[in-house]
């Protein structure tokens, strides 16, 4: 069996559902408030959200994490 320890979708089995959806969000170029506003947090919760999913996924900003959602699959463009 492959080692799939980089695959982009192993990342994301360690997300929680809030986050992957946060997360797809994100993908589509949705910025903290826009995001904090469709899912009904507050943006300091979809900030603190954004840095476990960075830490998470060993990503170092947003622009990382789009690309990251978009290449596992998680959103389209």
């Amino acid at each position: 069996m492959p080692d799939q320890s980089n695959s982009p979708r192993s990342g994301a089995e360690t997300l929680t559902e809030a986050e992957v959806e946060i997360l797809k969000l994100v993908a589509q170029g949705f910025g903290n408030r826009e995001v904090a506003n469709r899912l009904g947090f507050s943006e300091l919760t979809v900030r603190r959200y954004m840095s476990n999913i960075l830490a998470k996924l060993q990503l170092e900003n947003r622009t990382q994490a789009a690309l990251y959602a978009l290449r596992a699959g998680l959103a389209s463009l």
